[in-house]
């Protein structure tokens, strides 16, 4: 089943104002996003990525790791919910959602049958013109992840290690891809 994209101009507060219904609610510049609920290798690699992302961040102070469903407004007619994504420390009091894609250093995306069009096109072209530093796109079935950089025209395609880190004078985050889709598919 493909993600449909339903014809109107569409807003963050219309988004906002829709039923909690299991599905997950996106517009990007007017075009809304609808998303069925993930299957569970999707969920189990989203929490293995935010156990070493967050340990990471919080051993450094480098920032922190939010899961969706959290809001990113980018604008009136753009409102996003990347499965994962980092932002620099938040501090007190914690707001009720992101108002600005400019304070993400990382967006993460777990491809879906149904998200894989999304993820890879529209998604990643809001990020990348929004500034983000990164995005990945993580493809469960290929096992592999597609990092996007805010200039790339093509993806670097990962499958052994992923390293990363959030300011160029800290140590990277070093992720052992192999290591990590075994643990998803708890092989």
């Amino acid at each position: 089943m493909g993600m449909p994209a339903l014809s109107h101009d569409w807003t963050a507060e219309m988004v906002r104002a829709l039923p909690e219904d299991g599905n997950r609610y996106e517009v990007v510049d007017g075009e809304l996003l609808v998303t069925p609920s993930p299957i569970l290798p999707h969920q189990l690699a989203i929490g293995e990525l935010y156990l070493l992302i967050a340990d990471y961040l919080r051993e450094h102070r480098l920032g922190d790791v939010v899961v969706a469903p959290a809001d990113i407004e980018i604008n009136d007619r753009t409102l996003v919910e990347p499965d994962l994504f980092v932002v620099p420390e938040l501090k007190a009091p914690v707001p009720r959602y992101l108002e600005s894609a400019s304070q993400l250093v990382l967006a993460i995306e777990v491809l879906s049958p149904s998200t894989a069009r999304a993820d890879r096109t529209i998604k990643r072209r809001l990020y990348q013109r929004a500034g983000i530093p990164e995005y990945w796109v993580v493809d469960l079935d290929a096992r592999l992840i597609e990092r996007w950089r805010r200039d790339d025209e093509r993806p670097e395609i990962l499958s052994k290690e992923l390293v990363w880190s959030v300011a160029s004078l800290s140590p990277p985050l070093t992720i052992d891809l192999p290591v990590f889709f075994a643990r998803v598919y708890r092989e």
